[in-house]
């Protein structure tokens, strides 16, 4: 049976970022999982991200392997204010993988992490066994989507969360409800319309809000006061962005705060025109869902006072977002999971991304609760695995990990024509 100094559980993001910074530091690595799967087969064709091409670049110690290399070198345009297609990241993931990670992909899930002897023991889908000194927990989104409970007795497939719509060219012509108020939900309405299906977004909010439209040369005091960074424009989104470390030092209540209402509900700004003519219910409250003959029919209640409002639809998309909840992963084996001490069923994490079941790390939306709302997004790649790194190194070695290569600069971001011409 083979054993392995890190194990890293997904192959998305966080899973290759990790992976690249430990194989750097000299452990045997390996990497389980379908490289940029739920990215490839779990976001809709034809999305574009949200987050700049400054904020998308997947993290290796020398920086060498960023989404403006890959484009360049693929003759694809790069520049802020221009949205990344999903296809394109999907494959710049991949490519970030053999470039950085290479023959350390070992591409099937794992189905169980156990603990024996004192080492990890992880089953494949494919039956084989591996042994390892410590294991990063990198499973991306997908456990933890979040469904309304108001839509709970509604069957697949006339419920969908919006992380399992890929093709929407399947509900052409009919009738959907979109629940939510942002960019998934927003984007998600948009696609459909586009594949010939009628939209209905319905939203708790009295409006939609939208991100601002693009700022040319800001002035030196609009810098200052709103600087920009990863997650965005102003002060208290660069403290997130480029200051993680600081969060776990927060009382919970706030870090959880913080995580809730940073980069709430909202559309991109280049969505605005696309939205345009799609019809909407806004102000209203999910109550009740049921069948009705071959589609559903959706109780909403005014939030403003009025009466209900009832919605007709061929099937219904929950657009919601997503909980951290370790309920939902079930890859532990009993006695492990008892050992991961959880607030709100969030792991407790140390500063170095590390729980109470030690040798066993989270990093990626699973570390939220911990680190704040920049391990929702792909910028936090690289502080994730940077700041990994080094406690990898002292739990297989038992030695400091001041060996390892420190945080590469970011990118900075650039404004103006495609650079990669």
């Amino acid at each position: 049976m083979t054993t392995v100094d890190v194990a890293v559980v997904g192959a998305g993001p966080y899973g290759l970022s990790a992976a690249a910074y430990s194989i750097e530091a000299g452990l045997d690595t390996q990497v389980f999982g379908r490289p940029m799967y739920a990215w490839a087969r779990h976001m809709p064709v034809g999305m574009l991200l949200k987050s700049e091409p400054f904020a998308s670049h997947l993290a290796d110690p020398a920086g060498e392997y960023t989404l403006g290399t890959y484009c360049e070198a693929h003759d694809f345009p790069y520049a802020t204010y221009q949205p990344t297609p999903v296809e394109r990241f999907v494959d710049y993931g991949r490519w970030f993988g053999e470039k950085a990670v290479g023959d350390r992909i070992t591409p099937v899930d794992v189905s169980l992490v156990d603990r024996q002897d004192g080492e990890f023991l992880l089953t494949l889908t494919s039956g084989e066994q591996v042994r390892a000194r410590t294991v990063v927990m990198a499973v991306g989104f997908l456990p933890f989507a979040r469904t309304p409970k108001a839509l709970a007795p509604l069957p697949e497939p006339l419920l969908t969360h919006s992380s399992q719509v890929h093709d929407l060219s399947e509900y052409a012509g009919q009738r959907v409800a979109v629940v939510g108020a942002g960019q998934s939900a927003i984007e998600t309405a948009c696609l459909l319309r586009e594949a010939g299906a009628e939209p209905h977004l319905i939203a708790r909010g009295p409006e939609l809000i939208w991100n601002a439209d693009p700022v040319g040369k800001r002035s030196l005091v609009s810098r200052v006061l709103a600087p920009q960074s990863g997650l965005g424009s102003g002060l208290r989104s660069w403290v997130w962005s480029e200051r993680p470390s600081v969060v776990p030092f927060l009382p919970a209540a706030m870090r959880r705060r913080i995580v809730r209402t940073t980069l709430g509900p909202a559309g991109s700004w280049w969505l605005k025109e696309r939205f345009t003519g799609i019809t909407t219910t806004l102000g209203a409250r999910l109550r009740e869902a049921r069948r009705a003959g071959d589609g559903v029919e959706l109780t909403l209640q005014e939030r403003s006072g009025g009466g209900q409002v009832r919605v007709h639809a061929d099937r219904v998309i929950a657009a919601t977002g997503y909980a951290v909840d370790l309920r939902r992963l079930d890859l532990f084996a009993p006695a492990l999971r008892a050992s991961i001490l959880q607030e709100r069923f969030a792991p407790l994490l140390s500063r170095r991304f590390e729980s109470s079941a030690t040798g066993l790390f989270f990093v990626g939306l699973a570390a939220a609760p911990t680190f704040g709302p920049l391990m929702r997004f792909v910028h936090g790649t690289r502080f994730a695995a940077a700041t990994l790194a080094p406690a990898l190194v002292e739990r297989v070695t038992g030695l400091r990990g001041d060996h390892v290569r420190p945080l590469a600069t970011a990118p900075r971001p650039r404004t103006g024509e495609p650079s990669c011409r």
